[in-house]
């Protein structure tokens, strides 16, 4: 469980939020009689007791939960561990691998140092630190097979709300806050991304025989609409020219990008020719693709109303390179702040804001709420109509295609619509 892995990881370390108070560094906690414990003449219990010691120190912490304590969610678990594949090692591995000390790290090793995460000086570098990153990521891969089974595995297989033909169906609702339409009994919207399907998942949805499964999504609908609500001039000309947008941002965020794709070391976007089978140069996206994710998570970001502090917390960062960032995104997209301060101004005046066909998010009370509910205030101004917006766009294609005749001489059934 969390509360114990954080008991073994960070024993000892001080509440973020309550100065003075300490996670004991031993601490008595009650499991599942897995294995049967019985006391003499006694039945077996459905709990037992283990103390759990802290079985290292100067484990430094980077994300905390709201309560002031370290958390123990798959990032921070990931951060401890590293950029590493548990599956390429095995125990084999470690009984032959030749381990170094930190002070024989040479700078041919360095690339494969920085694989390790904080856990790795944490526990003496070397062979014990390698070991323990490794351990960790294969706790982050435990935790993610526990949430594909629980998340949709099992919902799936216990589903037992399905129609003559054998096959599943799920209730949609409209009871989201930007008016967005939710599955349920089972969740079928909550599927794993295609690049992440480590496991098939997505091989679970196949089609009726003699069908086929088509999807048709929107290409960065939220970014299209916020360009639009905004009538931002650069983002509505980047839309314009086409492309990948993220890699776009990316290149106006970092000047060596911008440098490497004016001299065509690398790709901004590149159409494939008969032919060719792949670009003269690699696309910026594959060769800057660390820069081109944060350049993502920033347009998002941004889109969903996050301020400074969260992104810094996002990236690892101080609250002033934070800063630094969005102030070189807003650089050139001017007319995006102006929006967003409006939609700030509107939710404080009407303490209400609208989507693009004039549904509202309402906040009532506004006038009483706490500086910390205002600052969830202002972020849901900014995402309401932007989201909101979205959810329009996607309930009229919805519309629009129940009531095309074509599609109906076709053959075509329009099956689930997905979360985003």
């Amino acid at each position: 469980s969390d509360t114990q892995i954080r008991q073994l990881f960070f024993g000892g370390i001080e509440n973020r939020r309550n100065p003075g108070e300490f996670l004991p560094k031993s601490r008595a906690l009650k499991v599942p009689n897995d294995v049967n414990t019985v006391t003499e003449g006694k039945k077996a219990p459905k709990y037992r007791t283990i103390e759990i010691c802290s079985i290292v120190e100067g484990l430094k912490p980077e994300v905390f939960t709201a309560s002031g304590w370290p958390s123990v969610s798959g990032d921070a678990l990931r951060s401890l561990a590293g950029k590493l594949k548990t599956d390429l090692y095995t125990t084999e591995d470690a009984e032959d691998d030749e381990y170094v000390s930190d002070s024989e790290i040479s700078v041919d090793d360095v690339e494969d140092a920085t694989s390790y995460g904080t856990a790795y000086k944490a526990f003496g570098g070397g062979k014990e630190g390698k070991e323990a990153c490794y351990a960790i990521a294969a706790l982050c891969e435990i935790c993610s097979i526990d949430s594909l089974i629980s998340n949709f595995i099992l919902p799936l297989q216990g589903n037992r709300i399905s129609c003559k033909e054998g096959r599943i169906h799920c209730s949609l609702n409209i009871n989201t806050e930007t008016g967005r339409l939710s599955a349920r009994a089972p969740n079928l919207q909550n599927q794993p991304a295609l690049e992440k399907d480590r496991y098939k998942i997505r091989q679970a949805f196949v089609a009726a025989p003699g069908n086929s499964l088509i999807v048709a999504d929107y290409g960065q609908l939220e970014l299209r609409i916020l360009a639009h609500l905004a009538n931002c001039r650069s983002m509505l000309d980047a839309f314009k020219a086409g492309g990948d947008f993220h890699s776009r941002t990316a290149m106006n965020m970092y000047q060596h990008i911008r440098e490497a794709v004016e001299e065509k070391r690398v790709l901004l976007e590149w159409d494939p020719q008969p032919g060719q089978e792949k670009p003269p140069v690699p696309l910026l996206k594959d060769a800057f693709g660390a820069e081109r994710r944060k350049a993502k998570m920033l347009n998002f970001s941004i889109a969903y109303g996050k301020t400074a502090a969260g992104l810094a917390r996002d990236w690892k960062v101080s609250k002033r390179e934070a800063d630094d960032t969005l102030d070189l995104w807003y650089s050139d997209r001017k007319e995006v702040k102006s929006w967003q301060r409006e939609q700030k101004e509107l939710a404080y005046e009407k303490s209400e804001v609208y989507t693009l066909l004039g549904r509202s998010r309402r906040f009532p009370n506004i006038a009483s709420v706490s500086s910390k509910q205002w600052k969830h205030i202002e972020r849901a101004a900014i995402n309401a109509p932007v989201q909101g917006s979205a959810a329009d766009v996607a309930m009229c294609a919805m519309i629009e295609i129940e009531r095309n005749t074509r599609l109906k001489e076709l053959g075509w059934t329009l099956l689930l619509q997905g979360a985003r």
